[in-house]
């Protein structure tokens, strides 16, 4: 992976910022293109599939970033992290409801951002070259290989991430899996502190399989982590 190239596309009204990350990042080895306004990046991603990460700022005017997230992941799932403003916990939180696979904080660390980039590319790779794995619990049914997940044929649209979390909790159903393992598992990553991504997956998890008539299947274990139950039953309140 790491004498590969791979194609990012960072998204910023700052082009001083912009210049700077995109020259990091291409001597870390990646490709990369910036665009400066929210409409070139949504015209740009729906009609390409170039690029294998994009890197997003939250706050740009015009159209913002999180207007930018929730047209394009009404049709593409192209893994996005998004820069957020250091404190702005609301944003974090509405963006990753909307299908960021991650964020970081601004100002950012280049080498940081750098990692981001790998642990989401290596995650993505990881699961492309796993075998194929056909997975069925309480009428879901996951196909590793093509990246699909369905309850009774219906098709549930999941994220990057959200995949890779129901999986996990699918294959060690009955366990409780700390948030610290599913963040290093999900998103290649260490939990820090006030880390709110892995809690936000699930609950987006549990919002689209209740939409279809599974409910209560994934239960909170307080202050350690989540489990998938053999049988579904309600959750403590």
């Amino acid at each position: 992976m790491e004498n590969e190239k791979y194609n990012i596309l960072l998204v910023d009204d700052d082009v001083d910022l912009c210049a700077l990350l995109g020259e990091f990042l291409e001597g870390d080895g990646f490709t990369v293109d910036t665009l400066h306004s929210g409409d070139k990046a949504v015209d740009t991603l729906l009609n390409t599939n170039k690029y294998d990460t994009v890197v997003l700022d939250i706050m740009m005017p015009g159209m913002s970033g999180l207007d930018v997230l929730r047209t394009v992941r009404a049709k593409k799932q192209t893994p996005i992290l998004m820069l957020t403003g250091r404190g702005d916990d609301i944003d974090r939180i509405v963006g990753l409801e909307i299908g960021a696979d991650d964020y970081l904080p601004k100002p950012c660390n280049p080498r940081e951002l750098g990692a981001r980039i790998r642990a989401i590319i290596r995650r993505t790779q990881q699961l492309k070259s796993a075998a194929v794995v056909h997975t069925e619990l309480h009428g879901i049914v996951l196909d590793t290989g093509a990246r699909t997940a369905t309850v009774n044929k219906e098709v549930l649209t999941l994220t990057g991430a959200e995949f890779n979390a129901l999986s996990l909790l699918m294959e060690r159903a009955g366990q409780t899996i700390t948030k610290q393992d599913m963040t290093q598992e999900v998103l290649n990553r260490p939990l820090e502190a006030y880390d709110r991504a892995m809690d936000v997956h699930v609950s987006r998890i549990r919002q689209k399989l209740s939409a279809v008539g599974v409910i209560d299947v994934i239960k909170s274990v307080r202050g350690v982590g989540y489990q998938m139950l053999t049988t579904p039953q309600p959750q403590e309140q």
